[in-house]
């Protein structure tokens, strides 16, 4: 346990206020919506984000009569438009917030000989996997910094691979799992590029990769047969959430251990380079989004 992380835990630092908003996307089914009951159950107000309205009422309504409190909040993140509206509606309606789950994602598909894009044209694990995450951890860090000891966990995967500088959109040789682990590489590279600078507003980043070949959707999808539960990631994930309310930021989980993610998503080169191409491709005037002071 490092020095701030020892500080945290002995200040009772980390732990949310009663009712603190926690948005988590994608949680109208499997992983999400399993970890949005557990949050719900701890006490925290849950921000339920989807596509599909009737889906994030339905987990609104679940929560409500467990007795929770929750919102629902309508969003495809393959549109990096909509993404940025998103966020501007949780920072509006939300000032403080304690947590930010980045857990929307796209597997490898039925077909990963298939190549899909966005909504913006990008490809769409890029997009939904990496491009989305951070514009929203971008739009939501004021209302971050505003709750004192927030966390933004971002959920990646044991695959990785690095991102080819020279074929961001994988346009050569495309490969649909290749894809994916790209897009949770440059996710884990993210995670490890913001920790410090976050940390000087009090927000603790991690990355954690839940489970292997969970029972959702996404897996059976590409043809997978499941190798553990919903429930197994559920537990991986709570354990993230709980290190981070310790103090512990920067960091990469696999399940509930803290292990190294692929070596290059620590290499300040591949970091720089994936942050310039990341800027390139989200461009404020297109998205209709120009960032606060300090939201960078």
């Amino acid at each position: 346990m490092s020095r701030h992380e020892r500080r945290a835990e002995q200040n009772g630092e980390g732990q949310p206020q009663p009712g603190a908003p926690a948005l988590i996307t994608g949680a109208t089914s499997g992983l999400g919506r399993s970890l949005a009951r557990h949050l719900a159950g701890r006490g925290w107000t849950v921000l339920v984000h989807g596509r599909d309205g009737d889906k994030c009422d339905a987990v609104v309504k679940e929560l409500h009569e467990a007795g929770g409190t929750a919102y629902p909040y309508l969003a495809d993140l393959s549109s990096l438009g909509e993404a940025a509206e998103l966020g501007r509606r949780v920072a509006a309606e939300h000032p403080s917030l304690g947590l930010l789950v980045n857990n929307a994602g796209v597997g490898a598909g039925r077909d990963a000989h298939c190549r899909e894009v966005s909504r913006d044209g990008y490809e769409l694990r890029f997009a939904v996997n990496y491009l989305a995450p951070v514009l929203l951890t971008r739009a939501l860090r004021a209302p971050l910094r505003a709750a004192a000891s927030a966390q933004v966990l971002n959920i990646g995967s044991i695959g990785q691979s690095p991102v080819d500088p020279d074929d961001v959109q994988f346009t050569r040789g495309y490969d649909g799992m290749e894809a994916y682990t790209r897009s949770k590489f440059a996710l884990a590279a993210f995670t490890f590029t913001i920790a410090e600078e976050y940390a000087c507003d009090g927000i603790r980043v991690n990355c954690v990769h839940p489970a292997n070949y969970m029972d959702t959707a996404m897996v059976t999808e590409a043809g997978v047969r499941p190798w553990s539960s919903v429930e197994d990631g559920t537990r991986a994930v709570l354990h993230a959430i709980d290190e981070g309310a310790r103090g512990a930021s920067g960091h990469y989980y696999n399940e509930s251990r803290r292990e190294k993610a692929h070596r290059l998503a620590y290499a300040v080169e591949t970091q720089q380079r994936l942050a310039s191409l990341t800027d390139q491709l989200i461009v404020p005037p297109r998205l209709g989004w120009a960032p606060n002071p300090g939201s960078q």
